[in-house]
């Protein structure tokens, strides 16, 4: 699944145009490293999301776009969350 598809189905992210704007200012990185908004998200893969002045991490659990938004976390696991 897509990056930026991913972000939206996960409600790590509202809206997908939002999500593609994010990986193109180079402020999400996928394990480690800077990300476009096409790249292939896979289960265990590592994404590091910088939100104004915080920092996400999160792991992969699921591409499952079936969920629904109120389960929508259950398709990442929180790694940690770090203040500028």
């Amino acid at each position: 699944m897509r990056l930026d598809k991913y972000l939206k189905v996960s409600r790590l992210i509202k809206r997908r145009t939002v999500a593609k704007e994010v990986a193109e200012n180079e402020r999400i990185l996928l394990n480690g490293l800077v990300s476009k908004p096409s790249k292939e998200v896979k289960v265990g893969d590592i994404i590091t999301i910088e939100f104004g002045t915080k920092r996400v991490n999160v792991k992969v659990k699921s591409l499952d776009v079936s969920v629904k938004k109120e389960d929508a976390t259950s398709m990442y696991e929180f790694i940690s969350e770090e203040s500028k």
